[in-house]
């Protein structure tokens, strides 16, 4: 039996003719935050389907927590918490009773279903909520609420797809508080998002682009590949500017919209030659470290949002 808590290898999916995962392989370590990040239409949608056994397996194997997903379904399930991107809450109902109808689907009965409701609730900080209607809650509070639906048979991984999706800022720093707890309890997690904030908070990452797996590592591993500083320069003309900095430097700039993008140690210095040479063709620009988003379009060729084939 694998000792990884999720191992994905080889998997291929298809939606008729098109392709929405295309050999896609990585494991999570149990007691992991693991991110999938991703643009809409990167294909994460359609692996959080198939992880959480809401699609059958075309091609490959993905194996959870020790279970092929393909011929033990029933007992992947009965491990796993799953919390969607569409709310689930019955909004009339109080917070223990949604928790309660909850507990009867995995069956769950009588002092123990209370004491695991009264445990969650203390866990994630909503025990003086539990008889409040779940439609008077912030958006915050109800997220912590679908968390504690999907963790109320203790699985031991936690699959949540978009978590932070209608959160303000502040409710998007109280989940993770709370993620991190549960990751220090023992509970693996795995996260879709397109967020680049919310993927700099998980241990590991996987991005996908078009179906592809096209990075794999920590947020620091994955900007460190990057290399040097980006410099991002506005031209009304830009080809004109590529063709001059070519023509005049070793340099090879990549275009995105009406901007160039250079990579390279020591960017203030070249930052400063290029604007001194080429000024006039430069309206605006630009000097940073390495995000992710740059180190999607180091590996795709394009930005973030540009990637908009349907692949989910």
């Amino acid at each position: 039996m694998s000792t990884e808590a999720v191992v994905v290898d080889q998997v291929e999916h298809r939606y008729g003719e098109r392709v929405a995962l295309r050999q896609v392989a990585f494991s999570v370590a149990p007691g992991e935050i693991f991110g999938l990040l991703g643009p809409n239409g990167g294909g994460k949608t359609t692996l959080f389907r198939l992880l959480s056994t809401g699609l059958p397996l075309q091609q490959g194997s993905i194996s959870v927590l020790g279970f092929d997903v393909r011929s033990q379904a029933d007992a992947v399930r009965r491990r796993i918490g799953v919390t969607f991107q569409s709310p689930s809450l019955d909004r009339r109902l109080s917070v223990e009773e949604n928790l309660q109808h909850q507990g009867h689907m995995y069956g769950l009965v009588g002092r123990g279903l209370r004491d695991r409701i009264a445990r969650l609730l203390d866990r994630l900080g909503l025990a003086d909520r539990r008889r409040d209607v779940a439609g008077t809650l912030s958006g915050g509070q109800q997220r912590r609420v679908e968390i504690a639906k999907g963790l109320l048979h203790d699985p031991r991984l936690l699959l949540l797809d978009e978590p932070s999706t209608g959160l303000d800022p502040g409710a998007r720093f109280d989940l993770w508080r709370y993620l991190e707890a549960l990751r220090a309890g023992g509970v693996t997690v795995l996260v879709t998002t397109h967020l680049m904030e919310e993927a700099e908070k998980c241990g590991r990452l996987g991005i996908l682009s078009r179906g592809e797996l096209v990075a794999l590592g920590t947020p620091a591993e994955l900007r460190a590949s990057v290399g040097g500083d980006c410099l991002t320069l506005q031209s009304p003309e830009p080809d004109r500017l590529r063709a001059a900095i070519e023509a005049g430097t070793s340099l090879r700039p990549q275009r995105f919209g009406d901007a160039l993008r250079i990579e390279r140690p020591e960017g203030h210095e070249l930052l400063r030659d290029l604007v001194a040479q080429y000024g006039g063709l430069i309206t605006s620009c630009a000097l940073g470290k390495p995000t992710l988003e740059d180190v999607f379009i180091q590996r795709t060729g394009h930005r973030f949002w540009e990637d908009d084939t349907p692949s989910e």
